[in-house]
Parts: structure tokens; C-alpha cells; sequence
């Protein structure tokens, strides 16, 4: 019998590999890729974000951001500036132009949200929840 401990890991692997087959399988009618639609969707989150940074956080090359970038400023859903305090650095936005996508995405993402979570009770969730959060802190602990 699989340890437990190793059972969870591989379960927190799976599905987390699952819902974005199933979040990428809804967001292809969209016409955007996996990497693109994750683009957009951290730059809700973090508007003004350097784009090596961006690179980091979606653990992508900043060489492959940066087409990525491209295309999606070519499409007019977010725009490059200069940083203010260093003319090397470009600083990631939205453009209201990406608001309707967003929007769909959203709508897709709360699709697969439901789908995943089906037949799991509001308590389970949240124990669920605090666990990953406590799972995460142990990892982010220097």
C-alpha cells in the first residue's frame, strides 16, 4: 500500500496538472495558450510587475515571456512601459482593451472551479485550504 504521505503529494500533482488540462481545454475557444491566458491572468494580480519577474513567477524564460508579451501587445491586451528609475526594466500592463477576455476567462475558471470542487462541503474546502496554506509556509520558510 502507497504511503500516505506520498499518496497526497502525487494527488496534489495530479490535480493540480487536471484542472489546467481542463481550464486549457475551455480556454482554447478563446484562441489563447496555456502561457498567454496565464500571462493575463497574473497581471490582474500584479499590475506594473517587472517582466523578469513575471518570467520567475510563472517559472518560464524571460527570452519566451517576452514573445509571449509581444504577441499579446500586438493583440492590444497589454502594453510595455519604461520603469520610471531604470530605462532598462519593462513594466507590464493591462489594456482596457483585455477586459472582455478577462472576463471570459473568468467565467471559465469558475467552471473548472466548480467541477473540481463538486461534492466537496464548504468546511472540507476551507480544511483543505488552511492545510495547503500551512503546506505552503513550510516551503516559503527559509
Amino acid at each position: 500500500m502507497e504511503h500516505p504521505d506520498r499518496e497526497l503529494m502525487f494527488l496534489l500533482a495530479d490535480v493540480a496538472r487536471m484542472a489546467k488540462w481542463d481550464f486549457d481545454a475551455r480556454a482554447k475557444s478563446l484562441g489563447l495558450t496555456r502561457a498567454q491566458w496565464s500571462i493575463l491572468a497574473r497581471l490582474v494580480r500584479c499590475q506594473g510587475i517587472q517582466q523578469s519577474r513575471l518570467a520567475e513567477l510563472l517559472e518560464l524564460k524571460a527570452i519566451t515571456v517576452a514573445r509571449h508579451i509581444d504577441r499579446l501587445e500586438q493583440g492590444g491586451w497589454v502594453e510595455r512601459k519604461a520603469d520610471p528609475d531604470d530605462r532598462r526594466v519593462w513594466r507590464l500592463f493591462l489594456t482596457e482593451q483585455a477586459e472582455p477576455v478577462l472576463s471570459q476567462l473568468r467565467e471559465l475558471g469558475a467552471q473548472t472551479r466548480a467541477k473540481t470542487l463538486a461534492g466537496i462541503s464548504e468546511s472540507t474546502r476551507h480544511e483543505i485550504l488552511n492545510a495547503l496554506k500551512s503546506m505552503k509556509h513550510n516551503l516559503t520558510e527559509s
